[in-house]
C-alpha cells in the first residue's frame, strides 16, 4: 500500500497534523471537518473525533491548499469537489451558487469531506487477465479508482492503454505509471476518449467515473473503432446500470463484456455483462 501521505498534511491546517498523523498514516480512510464541531478522523475500525473545533479559516485554508492557492475552476466547484495534490479528492458543501437553475459553485463553505487516496500495486493482476472491456462497479469510496489505476498499470506490461484522467485522482503526480501508458489530465472525458483514439492509438482506453450520457456515447465510438475499454461507474451490478438511462446504451450496445463488482473489503466479483 501506498499514499501520497505528506501531500496530504501539507493541505490540513497546522493544528490538525500531528494527530492526524499519528492516528492515521496507515488506516486513514476520510477526514471530515464541520463547522464549529470536532474534526471526525474515518479509520477502517471506526470513526475517532480529533480534539478542538473546526473554526472557518481551517476551511479556507483547506480549500486554499488544495487548490494550490488559486481559484479552481467553475466545473470543478459546480460538481462539489477538489482534487488535491497526491490524487486526494476534497468534497465541499456549504452555500451554493446558483444561476440560471444551474449550480456554479460553493460559497460560504461550511463542511468538508477529504478522502485519502491509497495506492496498492498489485490489486488489479488478477482482473488483468480478463479478456474484453471491463467495467467496475461500485458504491462512492469502495476503491473504484483504486482497482482502476493498477488494473491500467497491469495491462501496460503488454499492450498501449490511453488514460483519460479528468480529475487527476487516476494518476496524480508522485503516482507510478506503466510502460506504454500515456496520461490525458484534466480534459472532459467525452473529449479526452476521442482525442486519445485519434492522437495516441492506443489499443486500449481507460477513463473513471462515467456520468454523462456524452462520456457514454464517446466510450460507443471508441468500442465501434475495435478499442478495448475499462471504466468505472456508480453501481451495485449490471441490473442496476440497465434501470438508469444514462447507461442504457452501453448495455444495449453490449459495449462491456464483464462487470467487476466491488464488495466493501475491496474485493470483487466478476460478472457477465449480458444485454
Amino acid at each position: 500500500m501506498m499514499c501520497a501521505w505528506q501531500e496530504l498534511l501539507s493541505i490540513l491546517p497546522p493544528g490538525l497534523r500531528r494527530e492526524v498523523d499519528s492516528l492515521g498514516k496507515e488506516e486513514a480512510q476520510e477526514l471530515r471537518l464541520r463547522l464549529d464541531a470536532p474534526p471526525e478522523l474515518v479509520l477502517t475500525r471506526g470513526s475517532q473525533w480529533l480534539g478542538g473545533q473546526t473554526r472557518g479559516e481551517d476551511l479556507h485554508f483547506v480549500v486554499n491548499a488544495a487548490s494550490r492557492y488559486s481559484p479552481w475552476s467553475a466545473e470543478t466547484a459546480a460538481q462539489g469537489f477538489l482534487t488535491a495534490p497526491g490524487g486526494h479528492r476534497v468534497g465541499l458543501c456549504g452555500q451554493a451558487v446558483i444561476r440560471n437553475g444551474h449550480m456554479e459553485g460553493i460559497r460560504e463553505v461550511s463542511s468538508l469531506c477529504i478522502r485519502i487516496a491509497r495506492d496498492f500495486p498489485g490489486i488489479g493482476t488478477a482482473a488483468a487477465r480478463e479478456q474484453g472491456s471491463i467495467l467496475i462497479l461500485g458504491p462512492p469510496g469502495w476503491g473504484k479508482t483504486t482497482l482502476l489505476r493498477d488494473l491500467v498499470r497491469q495491462l501496460s506490461q503488454r499492450e498501449h492503454v490511453a488514460v483519460v484522467d479528468e480529475r487527476e485522482e487516476v494518476f496524480p503526480r508522485g503516482i507510478s505509471r506503466g510502460g506504454r501508458l500515456d496520461v490525458l489530465s484534466g480534459c472532459p472525458k467525452a473529449e479526452g476518449i476521442l482525442m486519445t483514439l485519434r492522437a495516441m492509438g492506443p489499443s486500449c482506453i481507460a477513463v473513471d467515473e462515467i456520468t454523462l450520457e456524452s462520456d457514454c456515447q464517446a466510450l460507443i465510438r471508441a468500442a465501434y473503432c475495435g478499442v478495448r475499454l475499462i471504466a468505472t461507474a456508480h453501481g451495485a451490478s449490471p441490473e442496476d446500470l440497465r434501470s438508469r438511462g444514462v447507461y442504457r446504451p452501453l448495455v444495449a450496445e453490449g459495449i462491456f463484456q464483464k462487470a467487476l463488482v466491488l464488495r466493501r473489503d475491496k474485493t470483487y466479483t466478476v460478472e457477465r455483462m449480458t444485454i
